[in-house]
């Protein structure tokens, strides 16, 4: 019952409000798919019927077959019990196949509209969730609603429809008798109440348990170089064995719990069977009753109380399941930060970008950036230079609108950039990141990345137009390499050569780079510079320059200091002034060997 073991935090618990405004939206969300549900409704109706006319059709075999004796109605009964059990089956796997439709359906979209919403926030959000956090909603959120909908709806379903059948079953076969059987039901109702809430909290502790083992198994894979090269694998074994041993006595609690409340179910069960044979059995003998309404009677009681017991086990699950879609919610209905323009301006071509009176902070924290003004010529390379944490890279993100200033503006030829479409905002204004990022595909399927509808021809030309398309065309498969997650199968300075040729294949107006060469090699580093000068050409540039040799080749240097531009210039009229830039240019060509 592994399956069962799902757990809600007490921050996590809803009240009886939240759920049911969690539970409505999920309705609203799964009206596609009301048609299946209501069929699979219907399906579970139809197979309780089964369930319930096996004990029917032994009372008609014992008191109208073969109590008087006649073989005819005992074949018929034997007949149709057979026909129902056959009929039963297949009405349940239709069930199964039908809910778990609905269900998957439900999921399947609930996975594209969270992660649609995902790729769709702003670097802010980002700065604020923590990915591990991101990825739990994706996977270990999702698996809850997964276990809900792969055995929770369908036990959930027929087990409340086979305890309120079984129970107008049995009223109807004897209401007396019923009455009598309805001792245990105190019992029962107290065990499960205190079973939901031990069982809760002991699931609670293995699921804890169980991220610190995977997090002690993790760390120690991940760090075996070092644990070998100091001889402590026989220190790690005994930590991960104390944490391991945490995980088994967690286990062991919920399942000491299981071991008091499921022997009660089972005890309450043969209490009540011999209570209806006991006085059902008197009133056959004094012609109340009869010998086959006392044995249907006991068949019904035999299945009235599983699924009191797999009730009491899903409210965990459905608990869990809820708060799981509660957090889904959260992600699907968090605000875009840089959203797209209710009525959308056009941008030019080409132009210069203006940035006016600029301020910025992320989130409720401090300012990074005050009052900043800049004018960028369209065409001109412009280098951002200043020590760690000055506000560099903020102000490139802010003109390539991966944030929007708190205060005041930036403009791309007179066009607010607020005013614009993300897409046609890229279109113009492209970002080149420090080391370029590959996903699992070909080279020409990450190229593509720039403009999914290129031909190899169009991809061949972007990595021409950069001079690296021999070198590319020289792998074992050419454009059709396969370079495995993360580019695994490339070297850095063929990761990055990929990545300046997607921006080849976008041809922006702008571009914006961060350094594209600071952690490659020095011969990698004179081919990757080589790409990056021929897609440099024609454009404006702004460059976060960690080496000050960027900013040689740039026609202007901004000196980002605490906030703000310290000083502006072409390189020779900086270093000749003598200030912060003459200063850090000094000091980076004293480090040069």
């Amino acid at each position: 019952m592994g399956w069962l073991q799902g757990g809600v935090t007490e921050e996590d618990r809803l009240d009886l409000t939240a759920t049911g405004a969690v539970l409505a939206r999920t309705a609203r969300l799964a009206a596609p798919y009301r048609r299946l549900g209501i069929r699979a409704f219907f399906l579970l109706v139809a197979w309780t019927g089964t369930i319930l006319a096996g004990p029917f059709l032994v009372r008609r075999a014992l008191d109208d077959g073969i109590r008087v004796g006649d073989s005819g109605v005992l074949f018929e009964s034997v007949v149709a019990y057979l026909a129902a059990a056959l009929l039963g089956y297949v009405l349940y796997r239709s069930a199964i196949v039908t809910l778990a439709s609905v269900g998957e359906s439900f999921l399947r979209d609930m996975r594209i509209r969270v992660f649609d919403r995902l790729l769709r926030q702003a670097l802010g959000f980002y700065d604020r969730n923590k990915s591990g956090v991101l990825v739990s909603r994706m996977t270990s959120d999702i698996d809850s609603l997964s276990e809900l909908v792969q055995f929770g709806l369908l036990m959930f379903t027929g087990a409340l429809l086979q305890l309120i059948g079984t129970i107008v079953a049995l009223g109807f076969l004897s209401g007396r008798l019923l009455l009598v059987c309805l001792i245990s039901v105190p019992i029962v109702a107290l065990a499960s109440v205190k079973f939901q809430r031990d069982s809760n909290r002991a699931y609670l502790v293995v699921r804890d348990r169980i991220g610190l083992t995977l997090s002690a198994l993790q760390e120690g894979i991940a760090g075996v170089r070092i644990v070998q090269a100091f001889g402590r694998e026989e220190l790690e074994a005994s930590r991960f064995s104390r944490t391991n041993d945490s995980l088994y006595r967690s286990h062991m609690d919920s399942v000491k719990v299981a071991a008091w409340y499921l022997p009660i179910i089972e005890m309450a069960g043969t209490i009540t069977t011999a209570a209806a044979i006991g006085i059902g059995g008197w009133w056959v003998r004094s012609g109340e009753l009869s010998i086959g309404t006392v044995v249907a009677f006991v068949l019904l009681l035999q299945g009235m109380f599983e699924p009191v017991q797999q009730l009491s086990q899903l409210f965990n699950l459905v608990q869990s399941a809820t708060a799981s879609l509660s957090k889904l919610y959260e992600l699907i209905d968090e605000p875009i930060e840089v959203p797209d323009p209710d009525e959308p301006q056009s941008l030019s071509p080409a132009g210069e970008i203006d940035v006016s009176n600029l301020s910025f902070s992320y989130g409720d924290g401090p300012r990074v950036l005050s009052n900043v003004d800049l004018t960028v010529g369209a065409g001109e390379r412009i280098a951002f230079v200043g020590p760690t944490g000055a506000g560099k890279s903020t102000l490139a993100k802010l003109i390539a609108r991966l944030y929007d200033p708190s205060e005041g503006s930036i403009s791309f030829d007179g066009v607010d950039l607020r005013s614009a479409t993300g897409r046609e905002l890229r279109d113009r204004v492209l970002v080149v990141p420090q080391e370029g990022h590959l996903f699992t595909g070909t080279v020409a399927d990450n190229i593509r990345i720039a403009k999914p509808d290129a031909s190899d021809d169009e991809v061949r030309d972007a990595l021409d137009r950069i001079g690296v398309l021999g070198r590319i065309e020289g792998f074992e498969n050419g454009l059709h390499t396969e370079v495995r997650e993360g580019g695994a199968r490339l070297s850095a300075g063929e990761r990055q050569l990929v990545s300046l040729a997607r921006a080849a294949l976008a041809d922006p107006a702008v571009l914006v780079l961060d350094e594209a060469t600071s952690s490659l090699d020095p011969g990698t580093e004179l081919i990757v510079e080589g790409a990056l000068e021929e897609l440099m050409t024609d454009r404006t540039v702004i460059a976060i320059a960690h080496r000050l040799s960027t900013s040689q080749r740039c026609d202007r240097v901004a000196v980002i200091d605490e906030g703000g531009i310290a000083e502006i210039g072409t390189h020779d009229d900086l270093v000749a002034a003598g200030g912060h830039y003459a200063a850090l240019f000094d000091a980076w060509q004293r480090g040069q060997p």
